[in-house]
């Protein structure tokens, strides 16, 4: 075991699949010499060569149809998106082609082995281009797997199953955490499942669910309704797409109560798939309505960050109003 934060997790994944797969290509603006502007790739280029971790040019559509090709003839590229934000241009490759290509070949072709990395988020005063949380955007696209880990340990099992995977990833990366969050970590090869959310706390009067860098909000928001008495369910979903329904409905049969918490705006958040699908299933064992504990729909705002993001005390609020429905 090793002490690493999530950014040296998240490099010690890649490292740690290059090493076992000559396939593995990384690359992306900036990832070479300069290891990223995160450093998530640093020394992967000195140690691999030019050939498999490479700078690219600043147009991201190329990035992702460059990897999409890539995959396409059997490399297992690993894509890196500078911020989320920026993910945008490359949107109509990822979800026209990346998410379709076994699809409309009848399985003859795919791009399985593609993953893209992306740093995504607020809480580092990085105003609205540095801070957005897009994940519900490719949750609605079929034949994409959207993962996002909440620690360093999380970071490197879930990256390299991801990486691993007969399907294409987007691999979210909280970026609020990649110094912020620090753990022991293995330093052998291993994998975390995808498509499985793990039960972190067990608890009896509600459950909160939420992914990446918001686990930490619903930790501390149960912390303090646990001091006033409240026993609080506390579930990672780690994979949005396709998410874990039945562990959040065994967990809802049993508190009767959810609240679900993403920093993305409130409207057309994956909350409300969440939400919606919890309903329909639980529905006549829910003791209040399911609550929704969001960014606000507004652009990312810089001077007012600390009001726009779903901090602990906003759930605590929320874990007062359904406790006392």
């Amino acid at each position: 075991m090793s002490r690493m934060n999530l950014l040296q997790a998240v490099n010690n994944a890649l490292d740690t699949a290059m090493a076992s797969d000559d396939r593995v290509l990384c690359f992306g603006e900036d990832v070479g010499v300069f290891g990223g502007v995160f450093r998530a790739t640093s020394h992967l280029q000195e140690k691999y060569g030019r050939e498999r971790c490479f700078n690219t040019p600043l147009v991201e559509q190329g990035i992702v149809g460059f990897a999409n090709g890539l995959a396409a003839q059997g490399s297992v590229p690993v894509a890196e998106i500078q911020f989320a934000d920026y993910i945008f241009p490359a949107f109509d490759q990822l979800v026209n082609e990346t998410a379709k290509f076994r699809y409309r070949s009848g399985s003859l072709f795919d791009v399985g082995g593609l993953t893209v990395r992306a740093p995504y988020g607020g809480g580092i005063a990085g105003g609205h281009y540095h801070s957005q949380s897009p994940e519900a955007y490719f949750a609605h696209t079929p034949g994409l797997t959207v993962v996002v880990p909440r620690n360093p340990h999380q970071a490197k099992g879930l990256l390299l199953a991801s990486i691993r995977s007969p399907d294409p990833v987007l691999f979210f990366e909280p970026k609020r955490l990649y110094r912020a969050s620090v753990g022991e970590v293995p330093d052998d090869d291993y994998e975390l499942p995808l498509r499985q959310a793990e039960v972190v706390q067990e608890g009896s009067d509600i459950t909160l669910l939420a992914w990446g860098a918001q686990m930490e909000v619903i930790e501390q928001a149960a912390d303090m309704a646990g001091k006033e008495g409240v026993s609080c369910e506390l579930i990672d979903l780690r994979t949005i797409v396709p998410w874990d329904v039945e562990t959040v409905v065994e967990s809802v049969l049993k508190t009767g109560r959810l609240i679900v918490s993403h920093e993305a705006p409130l409207t057309g958040g994956f909350a409300a798939e969440v939400a919606a699908t919890i309903q329909n299933r639980c529905f006549l064992y829910l003791e209040s309505p399911i609550e929704r504990v969001t960014g606000l729909d507004t652009p990312f705002p810089l001077t007012l960050e600390k009001e726009y993001m779903p901090g602990p005390l906003k759930v605590l609020d929320a874990i007062h109003r359904t406790m006392d429905f």
